[in-house]
């Protein structure tokens, strides 16, 4: 994408967020920060009335991988590479992620391939009430490595 807004547009009106009822609010200029809202609504409410656990994964799941992909550019691969998720509380109603990328993290990165090695990180979201309230923590593992130049 070439631009924060344009992914934004795009990303709202893809398939597995539109139907799921999840919502792109923000994501930064700089590209080192989103927000994301989930609202409860009648088709991704699980059998007891509360958020869908797959809603709530399916929320976090492209922007840790996304937004440090846009960071470190185009000499970088960004894979994710596992997730796990913890059910705390029951969402009732509208819940929120949000993700930033700090510069420590990414010069961590950039330190850790700098000799063509691999490097695994684990990112970590935390999926939160209107008033928040704990929902849910999300964990998400990267696989980071610089492009092979042939």
């Amino acid at each position: 994408m070439k631009s924060p807004r344009a992914l934004r547009r795009f990303i709202n009106l893809w398939p597995p967020f539109l139907f799921a009822g999840i919502r792109v609010l923000h994501i930064g200029e700089d590209w080192r920060s989103a927000r994301v809202r989930l609202r409860l609504h009648w088709y991704n409410r699980n059998f007891v009335g509360t958020q869908f656990g797959g809603s709530l994964f399916a929320m976090t799941d492209p922007f840790w991988m996304i937004l440090t992909l846009q960071c470190l550019g185009r000499d970088y691969i960004v894979w994710d590479k596992a997730a796990e998720i913890e059910f705390v509380a029951p969402g009732r109603g509208e819940v929120f992620a949000e993700f930033r990328i700090e510069e420590r993290f990414l010069d961590e990165l950039r330190a850790a391939t700098a000799n063509g090695e691999k490097a695994l990180r684990w990112c970590e979201t935390e999926v939160v009430s209107a008033s928040g309230e704990l929902i849910a923590r999300v964990r998400k593992q990267l696989y980071v490595r610089r492009k092979r130049r042939d």
